[in-house]
């Protein structure tokens, strides 16, 4: 159980301090491999949730949305920047908070709890950090996702799953959510004509 852990806190952070905006979908795609490799790893037996919930990992988190977000990307010009600055600083604030998340998983008695549960912490504070230090529509939706996966992540800790129906509510608000903020992405800026183009002085 600690291997797709570990994978999802990797796909979580890399991509945070060294990765790019263009590179995102594939980190997404990354992350939500290991979302489903821990939870087939959590289940003990193939029941129908169990099932479904991988086939909502799979086809919409690891496909679909990834899918949107690179079809946004290639819709915009935008140069291909870092996710997060690279501020010396900034780092040493993101380091900092991910230590202070897996202090907060420390208590637990099981490793596994304890793995879980700091890699539930670094992701969402690293991720919001990287809110509040990238203006940019895509690094910003980028986190927001990052936290959403988390959320599913910590799902799986608990001793009884959610029901099916309120997964598939939530996957599918995630799924309008990307879809959404990709197609606000993926428009083109409207560019204000200049005083001397056709138009510009219209109804002076």
């Amino acid at each position: 159980m600690k291997t797709p852990l570990i994978l999802f806190l990797v796909t979580a952070v890399v991509p945070v301090f060294f990765g790019r905006t263009r590179s995102a979908p594939f980190w997404l795609a990354l992350q939500a491999v290991a979302l489903s490799w821990a939870a087939a790893n959590r289940q003990e037996g193939w029941s129908g949730h169990t099932i479904g919930v991988l086939l909502e990992v799979l086809v919409v988190r690891a496909v679909l949305v990834p899918q949107l977000l690179r079809h946004a990307i290639l819709g915009r010009d935008e140069p291909n920047r870092d996710l997060m600055p690279p501020n010396l600083l900034v780092w040493a604030v993101a380091v900092a908070l991910m230590a202070l998340a897996f202090e907060f998983g420390a208590p637990e008695t099981s490793d596994w709890h304890a793995l879980a549960l700091g890699t539930v912490g670094a992701t969402v504070t690293v991720a919001m950090l990287l809110l509040a230090a990238n203006t940019s529509p895509l690094a910003q939706l980028t986190a927001l996702l990052f936290i959403e996966n988390a959320l599913a992540l910590f799902e799986l800790m608990l001793p009884e799953a959610w029901p099916l129906p309120v997964h598939m509510a939530l996957s599918a608000i995630y799924l309008l959510t990307a879809g959404v903020a990709a197609w606000l992405i993926g428009r083109p800026d409207r560019e204000t004509p200049s005083p001397g183009a056709p138009g510009a002085g219209a109804g002076s």
